[in-house]
């Protein structure tokens, strides 16, 4: 009784405070475009301009979903500096997050006419968008369909005019009363399936009656709908630990929340891509667990002096360089090494002097080499990515070195395209896409955000190896140099540097290095990933560069045809060819002879990204679709 007695005052309470509660839940009004507010602020629109401040920070819970699963492109689509997200997040400014990761973005809030938004651009991607789908499967509920509306002037449907969308994203500033009440923030929550309003209080450290209250509920135990927003009062900025991968999978017991009739075609859709997405999960936060403690060793640990160490150098001299890794790499003793490979059996090799071993319940690469591996180490201590392979530890014994990586299951790209096997992986352009993506994120990395920059100098197909999730990350970076323009006097044939068909010109004429010498070698990697084929192949009986033939193709009238029907890799899906122009046309740029007309890895990254969105965009597309023509 006395248990009903209080549960009944603080309904009463809930009901009485709701009169002056921050916001109004909005319920499933948001999922209709037809609202007005005429009689007062609505929270089908945006949250109503009602606090103490006209501006103020807030922040955002924004759910990882390619191509919007790094900080460059979360930041690019809510408008977000990149450094300020990555730093709430507690990652690197390249960071990539597991699919469904929520991650926070910190967002200026501030009033315009009776709404609080924070303005953020959109850049329209094909004739499917409408505000519909651009509020609720791209923006996960931040904005809403009534809001982009009013923002912008173009029809419902008719989206395909515009270039760019204007997106008042849902925020709020605390009221005087919060504010009193210790409150600093507001946080913008979208409600996943399954998710109650205790747990989120909990997860972020907000009671469940002060959400209840600032949301404006009139109970207790309410209804929430996925897709829908709520606010979070926070006395503290949001951490990185209190975030989560979250499963967009609806429970049979909860009752799909109301859609109008008209925009019932677009739900489902967006159903099924949120389904799919969450079944794309990609593992990568132990790399996140990573950075972070090497940053925290950083300030204790030896760094190499950089003076160079050439072939001259002895073995005692190169072992005391590499034992100032010790607080960083595991020293392993040979004997365990010995042990982890099975004596280095036949058994255990993956390719050439490279072997798989055991240590403990982990499996890692052990490389055998003979050579001054100085340079090698050096690089890989000094770059943290997750699309560079990771350095674990290594092993010196008799004039010989052992480095120990990490594991990659699925071996080289060169060995996974010529492999023959017809799967739904490797008939899969998204996967192709994404592996791109990869390649030119972990050399955008190196050439951009290391210091000094670095120039990877053998970007090859057997360069680039493949995890367990077909993610690729960039390996062998015994060539690498710091990046700088420099010729040599020696001749062309004295060089060394790169594989056969994947040579800069600049580099065979004089020796030239830069960091378009690997846009030179991703181009080339581009167009295996398109055809399957290797960089150097049999063309009329004599052998050919693969770039050579594509280039040569292009040139004639019948050029689109050529290269659907005798280069792309007849494994890929049809759906997709479509878009292969497109990337042929990229890696032909790569490929330009004047260095200086080759693009950078940024331009590269952000031209893969469309690819990729508009690849997304035409699987979901009828047949008659004309999307993927354009380029």
């Amino acid at each position: 009784m006395d248990r009903q007695i209080v549960l009944s005052l603080f309904t009463l309470s809930l009901f009485a405070s709701s009169v002056n509660a921050q916001q109004k839940y909005s319920g499933n009004s948001v999922l209709d475009c037809d609202s007005d507010d005429r009689d007062g602020p609505s929270p089908a629109f945006l949250y109503a301009c009602n606090g103490n401040r006209r501006a103020c920070r807030a922040f955002l819970i924004f759910k990882s979903r390619p191509p919007y699963d790094s900080v460059p492109t979360i930041s690019a689509l809510l408008s977000s500096g990149q450094e300020e997200v990555a730093r709430a997040n507690n990652v690197t400014r390249l960071a990539v997050f597991p699919t469904e990761k929520e991650v926070i973005v910190p967002v200026n809030c501030s009033c315009s006419g009776q709404y609080y938004r924070a303005v953020s651009a959109f850049p329209i991607a094909g004739a499917n968008d409408t505000y519909f789908t651009v509020a609720n499967d791209t923006y996960q509920g931040l904005s809403t369909c009534d809001a982009l509306k009013r923002a912008n002037q173009h029809g419902e449907f008719e989206l395909e005019r515009a270039s760019e969308l204007r997106v008042p994203l849902r925020c709020a500033c605390p009221t005087r009363n919060q504010t009193g009440n210790g409150v600093r923030y507001l946080l913008t929550y979208s409600i996943n399936w399954n998710d109650n309003i205790t747990g989120i209080g909990e997860r972020f450290n907000a009671s469940a009656e002060a959400i209840l209250m600032e949301n404006g509920f009139s109970g207790a135990n309410p209804t929430i709908f996925p897709f829908t927003t709520i606010l979070v009062p926070l006395t503290t900025a949001p951490s990185s630990l209190q975030t989560k991968v979250t499963y967009q999978k609806q429970p049979s017991s909860t009752p799909p929340p109301y859609v109008s009739p008209r925009r019932e075609p677009d739900r489902k859709l967006y159903l099924a891509v949120g389904a799919a997405a969450g079944g794309l999960l990609v593992i990568v936060f132990a790399a996140f667990a990573c950075v972070l403690w090497h940053q925290k060793r950083k300030a204790v640990v030896p760094q190499f002096q950089g003076q160079a160490i050439g072939k001259s150098a002895s073995p005692v001299d190169l072992h005391f360089e590499i034992a100032s890794l010790e607080e960083i790499l595991k020293v392993f003793v040979f004997e365990e090494i010995k042990k982890a490979t099975q004596n280095f059996s036949s058994r255990n090799r993956i390719q050439g002097s490279v072997f798989r071993g055991a240590f403990g319940q982990e499996t890692l690469a052990v490389k055998r080499v003979s050579r001054d591996v100085s340079n090698e180490v050096n690089i890989l201590k000094k770059i943290n990515h997750f699309n560079l392979i990771r350095l674990r530890g290594f092993c010196e014994f008799n004039g010989c070195y052992y480095l120990v990586f990490e594991y990659m299951s699925h071996g080289s790209l060169r060995g996974w395209l010529s492999s023959g096997k017809s799967s739904k992986k490797t008939r899969s352009w998204s996967h192709r896409i994404n592996i791109a993506l990869d390649v030119a994120n972990g050399l955008h990395y190196l050439h951009s955000f290391t210091k000094p920059a670095y120039v990877h100098k053998d970007i090859n197909s057997s360069n680039i190896l493949l995890n367990g999730d077909l993610r690729a990350k960039i390996a062998n970076f015994g060539l690498a140099r710091v990046a700088r323009r420099e010729t040599s006097s020696a001749c062309p044939a004295s060089h060394h540097g790169g594989a056969r068909g994947y040579i800069s010109p600049e580099y065979i004429k004089a020796g030239l290095v830069t960091s378009k010498t690997d846009v030179y070698g991703f181009g080339v990697m581009l167009l295996e990933l398109i055809t399957g084929k290797d960089a150097v192949i049999l063309q009329d009986r004599r052998e050919v560069l693969l770039s050579a033939a594509i280039a040569s193709a292009m040139e004639r009238d019948d050029a689109e045809m050529e290269i659907l029907q005798s280069f792309i890799d007849p494994r890929l899906e049809r759906s997709g060819s479509v878009l292969a122009m497109r990337m042929v046309r990229l890696s032909l740029t790569c490929l330009a002879h004047e260095p200086t007309r080759r693009p950078g890895m940024e331009e590269i990254v952000a031209t893969l990204l469309k690819i990729q969105a508009d690849l997304k965009a035409l699987e979901i597309q009828p047949p008659h679709s004309k999307l993927g023509k354009r380029v």
